[in-house]
């Protein structure tokens, strides 16, 4: 049993920037971040492998970076340029192998284990 511990979320202005952290209670070898806003599906931001090879959807490039610490078993997810539309709750996901894992970030349902989710709230 994987445990996913988010933080790192809170209320920020436009323009602003945050950073979520991921941590798992044990080495995972792919790992997503995910977000919910309400009335909206969940939707993938960003996928990485333990290596570092990651994925993160045209809309959010250059504002969105993605980073494991193997030693840490975190995953940081930079979010910069904060716009009201990004408010939602985010999810740290983990999936227990490694195959086609940056694919899954299209598919939310594909997803082995879940954190409890961290609200981002952007005002402006």
């Amino acid at each position: 049993q994987v445990q996913l511990v988010e933080s790192g979320g809170g209320s920020v202005q436009a323009g602003g920037s945050l950073k979520l952290s991921c941590a798992a209670s044990g080495s995972i070898k792919c790992t997503g971040w995910f977000r919910q806003a309400p009335g909206k599906e969940r939707e993938g931001v960003a996928v990485t492998t333990i290596d570092g090879t990651h994925t993160i959807p045209n809309s959010l490039k250059g504002r969105v970076t993605i980073t494991p610490d193997n030693a840490k078993n975190t995953v940081y997810l930079q979010l910069n340029s904060l716009k009201p539309e990004d408010t939602a709750m985010y999810y740290c996901a983990a999936r227990v192998g490694l195959t086609s894992c940056l694919s899954r970030i299209d598919f939310p349902l594909d997803w082995d284990y879940w954190g409890q989710g961290i609200q981002v709230t952007v005002s402006g």
